[in-house]
Formats: C-alpha cells, structure tokens, sequence
C-alpha cells in the first residue's frame, strides 16, 4: 500500500506528536524495580529452558523436549531479551549484562552490526522505499513500486528459504549483496563487516554444531540435529512475527519525497500506518518479545517492551481519534495476509491500457 499523501495537517501532525510523545515521556518517568524484577526472571527462564535442554540431550528418548526446550531458549534471547535489550530498553539499569553496548545474543547475526542495519537504518527509515533496506531484505518484491523483474517469479520460494535460514539472511543483510550485484556496491566496501561475520559464524558453529554435541559423547549426532532443529524453529517463528508486524494488506510505505524535512510528528504517523500487530495472550506476547505490538514498537523502541500492552489502547484510541488505521489481527490472519502479498508482488503489475507501452519497455530492459 503505497501512501502519496499525508491525511493529516500540519498542524495535526504537531499535535499528534505532542500527544505520543507525552505517553513516552510518561513511561519513562514511571520506569523502576517492577521493569528491572520483570527482564531479570525472563533472563532466568531463557536460562533454566537452556540447561534443561542441554541436559536433556543426554536422554535420547527425550530428544522432543530437549529441541523443544531449547527452541523456547533461543526464541526468548532473541526476542524478549536480545532485540530489547540492543534497542537500549534497560540501559538504564546500570546493569552491564543488560546494556545495549555490550549484549552479545545467541544468533549469527553480530549485535553491532544488527544494531546499525536494524535500530539506525530500520527504525529511522521506516517504510521509506530506497532507504529503508528491510522492505524485501533486499531479496523480496513486498510492495507494488519496488519495479518488478522476471527474478520476482521465485518471490515465494525466496521467501521460504529467508524464513528457513533468516538468522543467516539477518547476518548477511548488512553486505547488501543486491547492491554488489548491480555494481552499487563494492567487495571492498564489506572487509570489515565481512571479518566480523565470519568471527560470529565460526563462535555460534563451534557452540551448537562442535562443542555441545561433542559433550553428549556417542549420542552427538542427536545433538547436532536438536540443536540445528531449534535453530530452524527460532528462525520460523522470528520470520513469521516479525514479517507479520511489517507486510500484511494495508502496512503503509512512502517515498523518499514524502519524508524530506520530516517533523516528529510526521516520523510518528509513519510509525502508525508503516506497522502492524498481532493479538494474543500474555504468553504469546511474551514469546513475540511484545513485537506482536510491533506499532507500539515502532513508536516507541526505546521503551522496554512489557509497557507495549499497557499504552496500546492509549495509542489505538489516538489512531481512532485522527481517523487513522490501527492495524492488528489474529496470527492466522495476518500470516495469511503476507502470504498473499508474497505471491501476489512476485507477479508483473497488471497492465491497463496506458501503462502497456511502459512495462514492454521494463521488460525489455530487464531481459536485455
């Protein structure tokens, strides 16, 4: 859904930034012992389901509840502890195994270098065609004015392998490969990202594929294979929840005219119409790293995520009172949704009668 117009005045995009900006300042001023008690007891969780399916490796026929045990310990670092903590949610704590600066999470993916494509690039950048590098990851067609190419065609299969191996498309996202095949970027451009990488690869390798199996003596295979099996798991469910907060039907994106001397206010509508959430329990929201209120996420990243619930409805009521979109659904729903978009973006743009002269032309110049 491409947005050409801002439906609000200016005047109503001051206010409405006044209006989100009050909820934040309020969040902040209230943070204290009950933000710091809640991430320290999800960090011990993350940490007992960690053991208990290290342990468990050592008992074959509980292979199912080790993978299963281990995939809720990957799933929790990466979500709820490492993409909060990396946004700096707890940096005020003082608590250095929780600072932004120094967290290291469980994912091939080095944390300085996810914090730049993600919390600079993404979150400044939002929906932004041309800027903002997540629309597509660089491998997908997720929206109508990205130009179509008969590379398109495989849009889903993409999309398949991207959820399959996303730890690994995340870790690789920073090279911009798509921008080295074009001739916009250059191998030298990527020595030191590239080194960086390669030292993250070769430590969680050495962890989940050599060392740990290597542990349980003859029942290492078994091991291995839970172990790439929770990997997979995580990277399922981290694809679906964060692809479901950012291209279901009606997620907004913009142009890079649209967005020049951008006021706070207009940076905060961008948020509002370029994200979407997924209802659910506590439970769910929890396993999500409360991305399933990615609109509230996107408003405010700096806020630790559990407050995410606590103003929604605040933030929807403001939505409802500037006639602007609050975007959420059920999971099947706003998967579905996706899905839908994948197929549909990976065929050419239907031609009508006065565009046919233009896309022969495309075309054309693809092929050529």
């Amino acid at each position: 859904m491409k947005t050409n117009t801002t439906a609000l005045t200016d005047e109503q995009l001051e206010q409405l930034g006044e209006e989100l900006d009050a909820i934040r300042q309020r969040v902040i001023a209230d943070l204290g012992e009950a933000d710091a008690a809640y991430i320290r007891k999800v960090v011990k969780a993350q940490r007992a389901f960690e053991v208990a399916g290290r342990a468990l490796f050592y008992l074959p026929p509980a292979w199912p509840l080790a993978v299963a045990s281990l995939s809720v310990s990957k799933i929790l670092d990466n979500m709820e502890i490492g993409h909060n903590v990396m946004h700096g949610q707890y940096d005020w704590m003082g608590d250095p195994g929780l600072n932004s600066r120094m967290y290291e999470w469980d994912n091939v993916c080095p944390s300085e270098q996810w914090k730049y494509s993600h919390n600079y690039i993404h979150h400044t950048y939002t929906n932004i065609l041309g800027k903002d590098r997540d629309i597509g990851y660089g491998i997908l067609r997720m929206d109508e004015d990205q130009k179509w190419h008969p590379y398109y065609l495989g849009n889903p299969l993409y999309a398949f392998l991207l959820m399959m191996f996303f730890e690994w498309g995340v870790a690789m996202h920073d090279l911009e490969v798509e921008n080295i095949v074009t001739g916009k970027r250059t191998m030298e451009e990527n020595k030191a990202l590239h080194a960086g990488i390669m030292r993250k690869v070769k430590r969680q390798a050495l962890k989940d594929y050599v060392l740990f199996p290597l542990l349980t003596g003859p029942f290492a295979p078994l091991t291995l294979a839970g172990n790439a099996t929770a990997n997979l798991v995580r990277n399922v469910w981290a694809f679906n929840i964060i692809f479901c907060g950012h291209f279901p039907a009606g997620v907004a994106t913009f142009s890079e005219e649209e967005c020049e001397d951008e006021s706070r206010g207009h940076w905060f509508y961008r948020q509002l119409l370029g994200s979407a959430n997924i209802t659910g329990g506590r439970l769910f929201h929890v396993m999500t790293g409360n991305l399933s209120h990615q609109i509230e996420h996107h408003l405010f990243p700096d806020l630790p995520a559990r407050r995410y619930p606590e103003v929604a409805g605040e933030v929807r009521e403001i939505c409802e009172r500037y006639g602007l979109t609050y975007n959420t659904g059920r999971l099947s729903g706003q998967l579905f949704s996706v899905a839908r978009k994948i197929c549909r973006m990976a065929l050419p743009p239907r031609r009508t009668p006065d565009a046919e002269p233009q896309v022969e032309q495309d075309l054309t110049a693809a092929a050529a």
